[in-house]
């Protein structure tokens, strides 16, 4: 006997899917729940579980190939009707004949002796960054940049012998030398001798004894670890025996020294080619679909797009105030995502010309805010819904936001959480966009871009009524529309309502914690 496995329904607005990949061959078994094969549709990629177990005795539907709802992908029995086409049990293969033994370990065992293993098991110290601080322009839509670990490179390498004679090998930390014993002083104004006992440091950093004491003794490793990463010597004050500098001076004094450097100006990275250079790949489904919605967006409404620039300066004072108490309240990171969407929806509320859909020669008014936010996953771009985002709080919104993001990059969105969206936010300057012209998709007649929060000097009102220059935080705004329903002065209208709600940066009453 066996039973057939048909393709479900993948959401109310999804009536077909594409076979991408058979994750199960005939005559393999399978257990119930256990994936049999990824579907594409114009909504998400899925995994299709196996309703039985038993053993696959006939596929039906071939990989790139589109079925309807209700279709027969799969045939599962209890193996006794397997297709002779399928793929037949490996073999066990023979165990593998053990590896001749070294000549060498032969000698050695008959001689009552085992071969040394002389390399040493280095343990390269590990500097640790200081996180840094998140950035301005990070959407919650996307994920942040982690601090990497620098990794310092060991100068204590094995020391390679020469045949016939024995290897020898530096320990993987050097061990301090012993103190030699002091030697009775001689007049004389040469330098100390480097085997002569180090004076005790003063409290300045200065070795003790005025400027004709011996400098503290240094250890070629220790040398040449400051050298290597540019650190002056005699401005390290050493934590060691009688002032020692160590090596853990060194590294404390290079990060020390690095830290500022590479927040100012930090050195790009080579990229690294990507392996699609010269390569051709077939569109994924979902590439497909966002290009015909595309091109009909294009081809079926007029689009334009009007731009301003915000001062969020309250904004960002606020969270960098707030981001600690919010994180330990909410268990998420406090950005400039939510407050956007929040001064979107309310801008909404007073002009729903923003917020309306085209349905032949008539305009709808939706009596709810359904706010589409894109998330960039490595399928594509994906736009899930923040329904009845009216009267969210920030906290509601940034937790919306973060679930539905995290989700979306993690393929586990229902088909129906993608649809029913009235108007979208993007946030452009996650990637450090000043600002773009984003596409309506229908049936929506409008979508807001954000670009990167950056700082810069601007001229602001003083107490007095004059003004002045200032370091202030700032963002573009872009507001993309179809001008079928939208007018230019719906537009600038709109745009207007949310830079005044960020620039009042009253959101204190608004947070939700």
């Amino acid at each position: 006997m066996s039973e057939s496995v048909t393709l479900p329904a993948l959401g109310e607005s999804v009536t077909e899917g594409t076979v991408t990949r058979w994750l199960k061959q005939v005559g393999e078994s399978v257990e119930v729940d256990e994936p049999l094969l990824e579907v594409s549709t114009d909504k998400v990629d899925t995994e299709i579980p196996s309703p039985v177990a038993g053993v696959i005795e006939e596929i039906l539907v071939e990989e790139d190939e589109t079925v309807e709802v209700g279709a027969e992908l799969v045939r599962i029995g209890d193996g006794s009707g397997a297709s002779s086409g399928g793929d037949a049990a490996p073999e066990a293969e023979p165990e593998p004949e053990p590896e001749p033994q070294p000549q060498e370990d032969v000698m050695a065992e008959e001689a009552g002796t085992a071969p040394v293993d002389s390399s040493p098991e280095p343990a390269p110290a590990r500097v640790q960054d200081d996180e840094p601080e998140e950035d301005a322009d990070a959407g919650s839509s996307y994920s942040e940049p982690t601090p990497e670990e620098e990794v310092v490179p060991s100068s204590e390498a094995p020391v390679g012998s020469d045949e016939g004679k024995p290897a020898q090998a530096a320990p993987p930390a050097p061990a301090e030398p012993e103190q030699p014993k002091p030697e009775q002083p001689k007049p004389s104004s040469a330098p100390a001798a480097s085997g002569s006992q180090a004076p005790q440091s003063s409290g300045s950093g200065q070795p003790a004894g005025g400027a004709h004491a011996a400098a503290p003794y240094v250890t070629p490793i220790v040398r040449k670890l400051a050298n290597d990463r540019g650190v002056d010597l005699s401005s390290v004050q050493g934590s060691g025996v009688g002032g020692r500098i160590r090596k853990e001076d060194v590294l404390a004094a290079a990060e020390q020294a690095s830290a500022p450097a590479a927040a100012a100006a930090a050195p790009a990275p080579k990229a690294e080619p990507s392996p699609l250079r010269g390569t051709t790949v077939k569109m994924s489904r979902l590439r497909k679909v966002v290009a015909e919605r595309a091109v009909v967006s294009m081809q079926s409404t007029a689009q334009l797009t009007t731009v301003v620039e915000a001062d969020v300066t309250a904004v960002a004072k606020l969270r960098a105030r707030m981001k600690d108490e919010f994180l330990a309240k909410t268990g998420q990171k406090l950005s400039f995502m939510p407050f956007f969407a929040l001064a979107a929806v309310e801008a909404l509320q007073q002009y729903p010309i923003i917020n309306a859909t085209v349905d032949g020669d008539s305009i709808v008014y939706p009596d709810h805010e359904n706010v589409s936010i894109a998330v960039d996953t490595e399928r594509g771009l994906l736009t899930p819904v923040i329904r009845n985002a009216g009267g969210m709080s920030i906290a509601e919104l940034s937790g919306q936001i973060a679930d539905l993001a995290s989700r979306t990059r993690d393929n586990k969105l229902k088909p129906d959480e993608l649809a029913g969206g009235t108007f979208t936010l993007t946030n452009t300057g996650s990637r450090g966009a000043l600002f773009d012209t984003p596409l309506v998709f229908l049936p929506q007649v409008a979508i807001l871009g954000t670009g990167a929060v950056v700082k810069k000097p601007a001229v602001v009102a003083t107490a007095d009524g004059g003004e002045s220059i200032a370091i202030r935080s700032t963002v573009y705004l872009a507001l993309s529309y179809d001008h079928r329903i939208v007018d230019g002065a719906d537009a600038a209208r709109f745009l207007t309502a949310v830079r005044q709600r960020l620039e009042a940066g009253d959101f204190q009453g608004s947070l939700g914690i």
